[in-house]
């Protein structure tokens, strides 16, 4: 009887050990903005190297509404992890801290920094966006900007006001956003009129890059204004290397979607863990190395 036992234990032990690791992920990321593709370049890879099943799903428009829904269902299959965004902890709080209290492990990833230690999630793994905007402020200071303009596409979104605070910190004055939104011929006729007397730009996404440059150029200003965003692609790789835009700064989403994949497996299987937030972020791309991530931008980059 007890050997009978012991071999049943055994069969439900293997059993489990064999069950495959589900994740699921939820993003802010809409349909339309390059930046997303990359993240889940990295979770794609992730996943075929961890052999573990991943459920990435994002509000089609951006809608926190949708996302909201969208986590509240994937807490609902009880995944064996959850990796979420957080652009905005009162919309979306409630359903990452169900999550928490089912036991479910929660990794954040690309925005949400502060709400993730706040809720007891394993970790972030992004950059801190303030920081990063501030760091970028000190570059544009040094150069001799004295003012500028931050043009804002995601205005939902409290991680990129972050960036925008963190830039005009750094300068000592006032955060002067531009709410744009994301059609790019939109965002060429808002920006165009409100260049004069600017020294810089700050561009906090790829989405508004290049119809700000476009805004610059019909503006026909005399001066160069001074151009900084966040985030790559060719095309701002193109414009840095044309002397439009000063430099660029990456967050490694490749690493967003790669790291909490691999972390969440581990720590699953063998409950280890890093003993603090993985820092994608900020890194500079200039004139003087952009030929180094030139090859790998928009997929790995």
């Amino acid at each position: 009887m007890v050997k009978k036992i012991l071999l049943a234990l055994m069969f439900v032990s293997c059993f489990a050990f064999a069950k495959q690791i589900t994740i699921d992920v939820v993003t802010h990321g809409t349909d339309t903005d390059p930046f997303w593709n990359v993240v889940k370049n990295g979770i794609n890879n992730a996943k075929k190297d961890m052999g573990v099943k991943v459920v990435y799903r994002n509000p089609s428009t951006g809608s926190l509404t949708q996302m909201a829904r969208l986590i509240h269902s994937a807490v609902a299959r009880r995944p064996d992890g959850l990796v979420v965004s957080v652009p905005d902890a009162d919309a979306l709080g409630p359903e990452i801290k169900r999550a928490i209290a089912l036991g479910i492990p929660v990794i954040t990833i690309n925005a949400g920094e502060k709400f993730s230690k706040k809720v007891g999630a394993l970790m972030h793994v992004g950059q801190s966006e303030y920081h990063a905007g501030y760091l970028a402020g000190l570059r544009a200071k040094k150069a001799g900007v004295k003012n500028f303009m931050c043009v804002n596409h995601e205005i939902t979104n409290s991680a990129v006001e972050a960036r925008c605070r963190g830039f005009a910190k750094a300068l000592g004055v006032k955060n002067n956003m531009l709410d744009v939104g994301k059609d790019p011929t939109n965002i060429t006729q808002k920006v165009e009129p409100r260049l004069k007397g600017l020294d810089a730009v700050l561009v906090v996404g790829e989405i508004a890059a290049g119809p700000t440059a476009r805004a610059i150029a019909k503006a026909g200003l005399k001066k160069h204004i001074y151009f900084v965003t966040f985030d790559l692609s060719k095309k701002i790789l193109s414009l840095i290397k044309k002397g439009v835009i000063d430099f660029a700064i990456d967050q490694q989403p490749y690493l967003q979607g790669y790291m909490p994949i691999v972390v969440l497996t581990q720590y699953i299987k063998y409950g280890v863990l890093p003993s603090g937030n993985i820092n994608s972020g900020p890194g500079f791309i200039t004139k003087a190395n952009v030929n180094l991530v030139e090859k790998y931008a928009g997929k790995y980059r």
